[in-house]
Protein backbone atom coordinates (compact mmCIF):
# COMPACT_ATOMS: atom_id res chain seq x y z
CA UNK A 1 0.00 0.00 0.00
CA UNK A 2 2.83 2.15 0.78
CA UNK A 3 4.41 1.60 -2.28
CA UNK A 4 1.11 2.52 -4.49
CA UNK A 5 1.08 5.47 -2.44
CA UNK A 6 4.34 6.50 -3.00
CA UNK A 7 3.65 6.41 -6.94
CA UNK A 8 3.28 9.76 -9.08
CA UNK A 9 -0.86 10.13 -8.70
CA UNK A 10 -1.02 9.53 -12.74
CA UNK A 11 1.01 6.24 -12.56
CA UNK A 12 -0.92 4.82 -9.71
CA UNK A 13 -4.25 3.44 -12.00
CA UNK A 14 -1.07 1.51 -14.81
CA UNK A 15 0.51 -0.05 -11.32
CA UNK A 16 -1.45 -3.49 -12.15
CA UNK A 17 -1.28 -3.55 -16.13
CA UNK A 18 2.76 -2.89 -15.44
CA UNK A 19 2.77 -5.35 -13.21
CA UNK A 20 1.04 -7.95 -15.47
CA UNK A 21 3.31 -6.81 -18.42
CA UNK A 22 6.60 -7.36 -16.32
CA UNK A 23 5.50 -10.77 -15.12
CA UNK A 24 4.75 -12.07 -18.37
CA UNK A 25 7.75 -10.70 -19.69
CA UNK A 26 10.13 -12.25 -17.13
CA UNK A 27 8.23 -15.48 -17.81
CA UNK A 28 8.41 -15.43 -21.50
CA UNK A 29 11.96 -14.79 -21.68
CA UNK A 30 12.89 -17.77 -19.65
CA UNK A 31 12.95 -20.51 -23.20
CA UNK A 32 15.08 -17.72 -24.88
CA UNK A 33 17.66 -17.80 -21.91
CA UNK A 34 17.31 -21.39 -21.93
CA UNK A 35 19.01 -21.17 -25.55
CA UNK A 36 21.83 -18.80 -24.27
CA UNK A 37 22.35 -21.19 -21.15
CA UNK A 38 22.31 -24.19 -23.07
CA UNK A 39 25.21 -22.86 -26.05
CA UNK A 40 27.17 -21.92 -23.86
CA UNK A 41 27.59 -24.99 -21.92
CA UNK A 42 29.19 -27.78 -24.20
CA UNK A 43 28.59 -30.04 -21.17
CA UNK A 44 24.69 -30.24 -22.49
CA UNK A 45 25.73 -31.10 -26.23
CA UNK A 46 26.17 -34.77 -26.15
CA UNK A 47 22.87 -35.12 -24.62
CA UNK A 48 21.17 -33.56 -28.12
CA UNK A 49 23.53 -35.23 -30.07
CA UNK A 50 23.16 -38.80 -29.05
CA UNK A 51 19.36 -38.76 -28.36
CA UNK A 52 17.78 -36.15 -30.33
CA UNK A 53 19.56 -35.60 -33.61
CA UNK A 54 18.55 -38.75 -35.18
CA UNK A 55 14.97 -37.82 -34.68
CA UNK A 56 15.48 -34.45 -35.65
CA UNK A 57 16.42 -35.51 -38.68
CA UNK A 58 12.76 -37.72 -38.70
CA UNK A 59 10.97 -34.34 -37.62
CA UNK A 60 12.35 -33.29 -41.00
CA UNK A 61 11.10 -35.85 -43.32
CA UNK A 62 7.77 -35.29 -41.56
CA UNK A 63 7.87 -31.33 -42.38
CA UNK A 64 9.06 -31.94 -45.60
CA UNK A 65 6.32 -34.39 -46.81
CA UNK A 66 3.54 -31.87 -45.05
CA UNK A 67 5.20 -28.81 -47.00
CA UNK A 68 5.33 -30.57 -50.39
CA UNK A 69 1.78 -32.47 -50.08
CA UNK A 70 -0.33 -30.42 -47.69
CA UNK A 71 0.55 -26.29 -47.88
CA UNK A 72 -0.64 -25.38 -51.17
CA UNK A 73 -3.72 -27.27 -51.07
CA UNK A 74 -3.96 -25.47 -47.56
CA UNK A 75 -2.75 -22.17 -49.11
CA UNK A 76 -5.30 -22.18 -52.16
CA UNK A 77 -8.77 -22.73 -49.70
CA UNK A 78 -6.99 -20.28 -46.78
CA UNK A 79 -6.53 -17.85 -49.50
CA UNK A 80 -10.26 -17.57 -50.64
CA UNK A 81 -10.73 -15.84 -46.67
CA UNK A 82 -7.86 -14.26 -45.67
CA UNK A 83 -6.27 -12.78 -48.85
CA UNK A 84 -2.64 -12.06 -49.02
CA UNK A 85 -2.34 -13.45 -45.53
CA UNK A 86 -3.36 -16.70 -46.27
CA UNK A 87 0.60 -17.82 -46.34
CA UNK A 88 0.78 -17.24 -42.41
CA UNK A 89 -2.07 -19.20 -41.29
CA UNK A 90 -1.04 -21.76 -43.88
CA UNK A 91 2.39 -22.21 -42.40
CA UNK A 92 1.28 -22.38 -38.79
CA UNK A 93 -1.44 -24.62 -39.95
CA UNK A 94 1.07 -27.30 -41.50
CA UNK A 95 3.75 -26.95 -38.53
CA UNK A 96 0.96 -27.45 -35.89
CA UNK A 97 -0.03 -30.77 -37.83
CA UNK A 98 3.26 -31.40 -38.52
CA UNK A 99 3.92 -30.98 -34.23
CA UNK A 100 0.94 -33.24 -33.47
CA UNK A 101 2.36 -36.31 -35.76
CA UNK A 102 5.90 -35.35 -34.12
CA UNK A 103 4.26 -35.56 -31.03
CA UNK A 104 1.97 -38.42 -31.07
CA UNK A 105 4.64 -40.60 -32.18
CA UNK A 106 7.46 -39.39 -30.37
CA UNK A 107 8.27 -36.87 -28.22
CA UNK A 108 6.34 -38.38 -25.31
CA UNK A 109 8.54 -41.85 -25.43
CA UNK A 110 11.62 -41.10 -26.76
CA UNK A 111 12.29 -37.28 -25.23
CA UNK A 112 11.25 -37.48 -21.77
CA UNK A 113 14.46 -38.92 -20.40
CA UNK A 114 16.71 -37.11 -22.36
CA UNK A 115 14.32 -33.56 -20.57
CA UNK A 116 14.47 -35.24 -17.35
CA UNK A 117 18.41 -35.02 -17.65
CA UNK A 118 18.74 -31.44 -18.78
CA UNK A 119 16.63 -30.39 -16.10
CA UNK A 120 18.48 -31.87 -13.20
CA UNK A 121 21.69 -31.12 -14.49
CA UNK A 122 20.62 -27.55 -14.58
CA UNK A 123 19.53 -27.48 -11.13
CA UNK A 124 23.20 -29.41 -10.09
CA UNK A 125 24.35 -26.46 -12.10
CA UNK A 126 23.03 -23.94 -9.67
CA UNK A 127 23.84 -25.73 -6.26
CA UNK A 128 20.62 -27.63 -5.34
CA UNK A 129 21.97 -31.12 -5.36
CA UNK A 130 19.89 -31.55 -2.16
CA UNK A 131 17.02 -31.33 -4.26
CA UNK A 132 17.76 -34.33 -7.20
CA UNK A 133 19.54 -36.70 -4.21
CA UNK A 134 16.83 -37.83 -2.53
CA UNK A 135 15.45 -38.89 -6.06
CA UNK A 136 18.56 -40.57 -8.08
CA UNK A 137 21.78 -41.32 -7.82
CA UNK A 138 24.64 -38.37 -8.11
CA UNK A 139 28.51 -39.01 -8.24
CA UNK A 140 29.80 -36.26 -6.77
CA UNK A 141 33.30 -36.70 -7.95
CA UNK A 142 32.52 -35.95 -11.54
CA UNK A 143 33.66 -33.84 -13.39
CA UNK A 144 30.45 -31.68 -14.63
CA UNK A 145 26.65 -32.12 -13.79
CA UNK A 146 25.63 -33.81 -16.39
CA UNK A 147 27.87 -36.63 -15.84
CA UNK A 148 27.38 -36.30 -12.02
CA UNK A 149 23.95 -37.65 -13.03
CA UNK A 150 23.22 -41.18 -11.89
CA UNK A 151 20.55 -43.80 -12.46
CA UNK A 152 16.85 -42.07 -10.72
CA UNK A 153 15.91 -43.64 -7.40
CA UNK A 154 12.32 -42.38 -7.89
CA UNK A 155 9.99 -42.72 -11.45
CA UNK A 156 11.50 -39.38 -12.99
CA UNK A 157 9.31 -37.53 -15.67
CA UNK A 158 9.48 -33.96 -17.23
CA UNK A 159 6.42 -33.74 -19.12
CA UNK A 160 3.66 -36.75 -18.41
CA UNK A 161 2.09 -38.16 -21.75
CA UNK A 162 -0.76 -36.51 -22.43
CA UNK A 163 -3.38 -37.68 -25.14
CA UNK A 164 -5.61 -34.67 -24.48
CA UNK A 165 -2.96 -32.28 -25.35
CA UNK A 166 -2.87 -34.02 -28.24
CA UNK A 167 -6.40 -33.97 -28.87
CA UNK A 168 -6.27 -30.02 -28.17
CA UNK A 169 -3.56 -29.07 -30.83
CA UNK A 170 -6.19 -31.24 -33.36
CA UNK A 171 -8.99 -29.28 -31.89
CA UNK A 172 -7.91 -25.99 -32.36
CA UNK A 173 -6.20 -26.30 -35.81
CA UNK A 174 -9.24 -24.79 -37.10
CA UNK A 175 -8.35 -21.29 -35.50
CA UNK A 176 -5.88 -21.02 -37.81
CA UNK A 177 -8.71 -20.61 -40.32
CA UNK A 178 -9.68 -17.54 -38.78
CA UNK A 179 -8.08 -14.40 -40.35
CA UNK A 180 -5.74 -12.28 -38.36
CA UNK A 181 -6.83 -13.47 -34.81
CA UNK A 182 -6.73 -16.97 -35.14
CA UNK A 183 -3.04 -17.97 -35.48
CA UNK A 184 -2.12 -15.88 -32.26
CA UNK A 185 -5.00 -17.62 -30.15
CA UNK A 186 -3.80 -21.34 -31.56
CA UNK A 187 -0.44 -20.29 -30.08
CA UNK A 188 -1.62 -18.89 -27.09
CA UNK A 189 -4.25 -21.45 -26.23
CA UNK A 190 -1.86 -24.82 -26.98
CA UNK A 191 0.94 -22.58 -25.27
CA UNK A 192 -0.97 -22.21 -22.25
CA UNK A 193 -1.38 -25.93 -21.44
CA UNK A 194 1.99 -26.60 -22.55
CA UNK A 195 3.12 -23.75 -19.90
CA UNK A 196 1.78 -25.77 -17.19
CA UNK A 197 3.77 -28.44 -17.47
CA UNK A 198 7.08 -26.55 -17.53
CA UNK A 199 7.99 -27.44 -13.61
CA UNK A 200 6.19 -30.93 -13.10
CA UNK A 201 9.44 -32.36 -12.57
CA UNK A 202 9.65 -29.29 -9.68
CA UNK A 203 6.56 -30.61 -8.15
CA UNK A 204 7.49 -34.33 -8.21
CA UNK A 205 11.14 -33.65 -6.79
CA UNK A 206 9.49 -31.68 -4.16
CA UNK A 207 6.70 -34.65 -3.48
CA UNK A 208 3.92 -32.12 -3.69
CA UNK A 209 0.21 -33.78 -3.81
CA UNK A 210 -2.20 -33.10 -6.51
CA UNK A 211 -3.96 -30.59 -4.53
CA UNK A 212 -0.34 -28.96 -3.72
CA UNK A 213 0.60 -28.84 -7.75
CA UNK A 214 -2.88 -27.46 -8.58
CA UNK A 215 -2.48 -24.46 -6.43
CA UNK A 216 1.44 -23.62 -7.04
CA UNK A 217 0.01 -23.73 -11.18
CA UNK A 218 -2.82 -22.06 -10.14
CA UNK A 219 -0.94 -18.99 -8.77
CA UNK A 220 1.52 -18.80 -11.49
CA UNK A 221 -0.81 -19.70 -14.19
CA UNK A 222 -0.40 -16.00 -16.09
CA UNK A 223 3.07 -16.59 -16.19
CA UNK A 224 2.74 -20.29 -17.24
CA UNK A 225 0.97 -19.08 -20.07
CA UNK A 226 3.57 -17.24 -21.46
CA UNK A 227 6.25 -18.97 -20.98
CA UNK A 228 4.43 -21.85 -22.51
CA UNK A 229 3.80 -19.56 -25.86
CA UNK A 230 6.92 -19.00 -26.30
CA UNK A 231 8.01 -22.79 -25.95
CA UNK A 232 5.40 -23.40 -28.01
CA UNK A 233 6.22 -21.31 -31.07
CA UNK A 234 10.03 -22.44 -30.79
CA UNK A 235 9.06 -26.08 -30.90
CA UNK A 236 6.87 -24.75 -34.13
CA UNK A 237 10.51 -23.96 -35.52
CA UNK A 238 10.86 -26.83 -38.20
CA UNK A 239 13.87 -29.55 -37.91
CA UNK A 240 14.85 -27.33 -34.61
CA UNK A 241 12.03 -28.27 -32.51
CA UNK A 242 13.44 -31.24 -30.87
CA UNK A 243 16.68 -28.81 -29.79
CA UNK A 244 14.05 -26.25 -28.57
CA UNK A 245 12.62 -28.75 -26.30
CA UNK A 246 15.43 -29.36 -24.77
CA UNK A 247 16.51 -25.42 -24.60
CA UNK A 248 12.78 -24.62 -23.20
CA UNK A 249 13.76 -27.75 -20.54
CA UNK A 250 16.59 -25.73 -19.24
CA UNK A 251 15.15 -21.97 -19.05
CA UNK A 252 12.03 -23.88 -17.00
CA UNK A 253 15.19 -25.40 -14.72
CA UNK A 254 16.58 -21.88 -14.56
CA UNK A 255 13.43 -20.48 -13.83
CA UNK A 256 12.50 -23.49 -11.02
CA UNK A 257 16.26 -22.57 -9.70
CA UNK A 258 15.58 -18.89 -8.94
CA UNK A 259 12.03 -19.90 -7.45
CA UNK A 260 13.50 -22.32 -5.05
CA UNK A 261 16.47 -20.11 -3.85
CA UNK A 262 14.16 -17.32 -3.37
CA UNK A 263 11.59 -19.78 -1.08
CA UNK A 264 14.46 -21.50 0.85
CA UNK A 265 16.27 -17.37 1.55
CA UNK A 266 12.31 -16.82 3.12
CA UNK A 267 12.70 -20.34 4.93
CA UNK A 268 9.83 -21.63 2.38
CA UNK A 269 9.22 -25.70 3.10
CA UNK A 270 10.60 -26.68 -0.03
CA UNK A 271 12.42 -30.08 1.43
CA UNK A 272 11.74 -33.07 -1.14
CA UNK A 273 8.93 -34.96 0.24
CA UNK A 274 11.04 -38.06 -0.63
CA UNK A 275 13.22 -39.20 1.87
CA UNK A 276 16.44 -40.88 1.38
CA UNK A 277 14.94 -44.12 3.59
CA UNK A 278 11.79 -44.46 1.43
CA UNK A 279 13.69 -43.92 -1.55
CA UNK A 280 16.03 -47.06 -0.83
CA UNK A 281 12.90 -48.75 0.99
CA UNK A 282 11.08 -49.04 -2.59
CA UNK A 283 13.96 -48.81 -5.12
CA UNK A 284 12.40 -50.01 -7.63
CA UNK A 285 9.06 -48.41 -7.48
CA UNK A 286 7.05 -48.72 -11.31
CA UNK A 287 6.65 -45.83 -12.98
CA UNK A 288 3.67 -43.25 -12.37
CA UNK A 289 0.38 -44.31 -14.51
CA UNK A 290 -0.73 -42.18 -17.00
CA UNK A 291 -2.12 -39.17 -16.40
CA UNK A 292 -3.48 -35.72 -18.74
CA UNK A 293 -3.08 -32.89 -16.17
CA UNK A 294 -0.06 -32.21 -14.90
CA UNK A 295 -2.85 -31.42 -11.87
Amino acid sequence: MESQSSLPRPIRPLRRPINYISRALIAASYPLRGIWYFLRHPIYYPLFLSRLLPLSIISFLVYAILFTFAFLPQYAFLALFHGWGAWINAVVLVLGEGLVIIQGLFEGFFVDECRVDVFDATLLDKGLDTLIAPHRLLFPDAPNSVKKLGKPTTAAVYQPWSLIQIVELIVFLPLNLIPYVGTPAFIIITGARLGTFAQYRWFELRGLTKKERKREIRSRMWEYTWFGTVAMLLELVPILSFFFLLTSTTGAALWTAKLEIQARRRGAPVAPAVAAGDAQEHPDEPPPPYVDNPV
